[in-house]
């Protein structure tokens, strides 16, 4: 059915794992009737989350869409994983809604990733509403949740007062109305008497509340100095224009498990959040704007990209201005082809529900099998272009190398892991040409883990994942002059090549450089360039531990050449036999990565930490403390921190947080040196063997 769009809300649900999203989503799909039975997050049978992996570990991998009627307003909905593991296309996700329907947990209240989330809304300007969620957990304290939001520096208004009777959640106190309601068995609710006991709260709250409502329109502000009170209507008109312009945060409360506080949500949801008509215009790639307007030209971004067993892949597209129906063709703004949009899908978890109708700005609908569009293109109206500005995502943290069970089948494995990366952006596929592995990069260990699993099963691979070399380099210290002779007469005509170079040791960071100093001809022109080009190659490979040696500089000041026998090879070997006499002559240190490690933890947490990155050869360079959350920034090598998400999560309790990105590359420990030295010689050992076996 047509639903006008003043009614219609495309929104988020955003919020630290474990918080219950998931189980809030599924409430509210229950409760508008767009299902008939409430699924479960321990018996694998919520909507949201329904790939293998995900039932597996009870928790979300990946975005998820549903959309329902409410009073007949047709709502959207986006459920955004928690773990900082897979929430690294936040920002880009949030360019897809109009609204955010922040969690918060009941028991934990913000947690460090919560403040990390919530930048992240503010900075897309988008209005939510908070829900404490969790109600019924037995250290649930709203008051103590409540006050833990101060850090987000917002001004929240109390919308809601949970009732408690013998430690369970049995109604609240709507604030504005001061009204009390019960939950039934099936939560339903039916009015009551306000508690004896909450009286004094629920006028506290209510006094605060009216007072925040009046501070977001001046004219309400001297109607309320005036008068010294607001009428009901005067409430909902001013709280609708604070939650609008961002300056209210209305917070409500619920138990998505025991299915209370879904229908006054709903409500919330169709009478606070905006309509896409209410939004501000989208800005492009070249700073111009697109209203969000059905009268103008068409215009949808690629929001997500998925993968269906029956369909193919899927895109979801927002539609940011005009109206779109099935059948009509677009201009992909990056890579300038036209695709052709087959008929649209309203998406409700692995369910997909055909849209007959012509859709506006808003929605978000799904087209199967685009031709070379992936997640974050702008596809419109050829004579009509527009690009959205679409954010940076965050570096990659950790890097895997992948390798087959089977050998020969390592171009299946790249294959199988690329095709993942049209669904998953903030994955990262290359190779490493310095120990032929296929690397994986991604936000964690278990955004990795839970990749190479879904490439498993879809695409039937073996695939074994083991940690990487680190990225070790090599430099050397001092000066010396050597030459490089090489001289090969076998019958026929020979190679000769002949020169001599001065090598220097440089800063770090300085790079190779390469001076041609020779006069009077000693060696050609010609030759020049490959005596380079041999020094080069040899410094890729290494002299301590296979290492490509970094920061020096070559002077090449003399040598010969024979006007038969010499060729650009000649002097190509002449020039690493050259660079590698030096080297033996002179200090060969190796170096290893550091790289800065900001860690986001709760405040009790501080100590342990610390301690831990010091265990790891870490050197904290300060620390700072707000709202209960310490932010902590240190120097550490990347060797020790290869799979510090894990032990950080062991740690925190799941509630740290880090980003990590390289800095600077310092002189082993000699220690370390001598381990990397054995490794490296080891390796070399085996693989000379397994040639000789072959």
């Amino acid at each position: 059915m047509q639903v006008p769009l003043e009614t219609q809300r495309t929104f988020a649900m955003v919020g630290t794992g474990g918080c219950g999203k998931t189980s809030l989503m599924e409430m509210l799909l229950f409760n508008s009737g767009a299902i008939s039975r409430l699924g479960a997050i321990e018996a694998g049978t919520t909507t949201m989350d329904f790939e293998p992996e995900e039932i597996r570990r009870r928790g979300s991998i990946q975005p998820s869409l549903a959309t329902w009627l409410w009073n007949k307003e047709r709502h959207f909905a986006l459920d955004i994983p928690g773990d900082g593991n897979f929430s690294a296309d936040l920002d880009l996700l949030l360019k897809g809604v109009d609204g955010v329907v922040f969690v918060i947990d009941a028991v934990d209240g913000v947690r460090p990733l919560t403040k990390k989330f919530w930048n992240s809304v503010h900075a897309e300007k988008l209005p939510a509403l908070i829900v404490i969620n969790k109600m019924d957990r037995d250290r649930a304290d709203f008051h103590q949740a409540f006050d833990s939001l101060a850090p987000l520096g917002i001004k929240t208004v109390a919308m809601q007062l949970p009732i408690m009777k013998g430690g369970s959640f049995a109604g609240y106190v709507d604030i504005l109305e001061h009204k009390a309601f019960s939950f039934g068995a099936d939560g339903a609710v039916s009015e009551c008497e306000i508690p004896a006991e909450l009286e004094d709260d629920v006028a506290l709250l209510h006094d605060v509340t009216v007072e925040n409502i009046a501070e977001s329109s001046e004219e309400l502000m001297e109607k309320y100095l005036d008068e010294g009170s607001l009428s009901h209507e005067d409430l909902k008109k001013g709280l609708n224009i604070g939650v609008l312009s961002g300056e209210l945060t209305p917070v409500l409360i619920s138990s998505a498990l025991e299915n209370k506080g879904g229908v006054s949500l709903l409500n919330a949801i169709a009478t606070l959040l905006p309509s896409p008509l209410a939004r501000p215009a989208f800005i492009g790639e070249q700073g111009e704007s697109r209203a969000s307007d059905p009268n103008q030209p068409l215009a949808c971004f690629v929001v997500k990209t998925l993968t269906d067993p029956f369909s193919g892949q899927l895109s979801l597209l927002r539609v940011l201005s005009g109206c779109m129906e099935g059948d009509c063709t677009v201009k992909n703004q990056r890579t300038g082809e036209t695709e052709r949009l087959g008929n649209l899908l309203y998406v409700r978890g692995k369910e997909q529900l055909p849209c007959k109708e012509t859709v506006g700005p808003g929605a978000l609908v799904a087209v199967a099998k685009l031709k070379n569009t992936r997640t974050g293109d702008t596809l419109c109206e050829e004579k009509s272009p527009f690009a959205l500005k679409t954010p940076d995502l965050p570096p990659q943290l950790i890097t895997y190398a992948l390798a087959p069970k089977e050998k020969g089948e390592e171009d299946k494995v790249y294959a199988a892991m690329q095709r993942l990366l049209d669904e998953d952006i903030t994955l990262k596929l290359g190779r490493d040409e310095e120990n032929a592995d296929i690397l994986l990069s991604g936000m964690g260990q278990l955004h990795i883990e839970m990749a190479v699993e879904k490439a498993k099963r879809r695409y039937k691979i073996d695939i074994v994942l083991k940690t990487p070399k680190v990225p070790y380099r090599e430099t050397v210290r001092g000066k010396c002059q050597v030459q490089g002779r090489h001289k090969k007469q076998s019958g026929g005509r020979g190679q000769f090549g002949d020169c001599w170079i001065e090598l220097e040791g440089m800063p770090r960071g300085s790079g190779y450089s390469f001076e041609d100093a020779i006069v009077g001809g000693a060696i050609p022109k010609q030759y020049i360039p490959a005596i380079d080009k041999g020094i080069q190659e040899a410094a890729q490979r290494g002299f301590l531990a296979g290492c490509p040696v970094v920061d020096f500089r070559v002077k090449l000041y003399d040598g010969s050449y024979h006007t038969v026998d010499s060729s650009e090879m000649a002097f190509k070997v002449a020039g690493s036999i050259a660079f590698k006499k030096a080297l033996e002559s002179l200090k060969v240190v190796l170096l290893e990565p550091i790289v800065l490690l900001t860690v986001s933890i709760p405040d009790e947490c501080m100590g342990d930490v610390i301690g831990d990155l010091s265990s790891r050869r870490g050197k904290v360079l300060g620390s700072d403390s707000r709202g209960g959350v310490t932010e902590i920034k240190a120097h550490v090598p990347m060797s020790e921190v290869l799979r510090y998400a894990p032990d950080l999560r062991s740690i925190t309790g799941g509630q740290g947080f880090f980003t990590m990105e390289f800095d600077h590359y310092e002189e082993a420990p000699q220690p370390v040196a001598e381990q990397v030295i054995k490794e490296h010689a080891e390796a070399k050992a085996a693989s000379r063997f397994a040639l000789r076996g072959n």
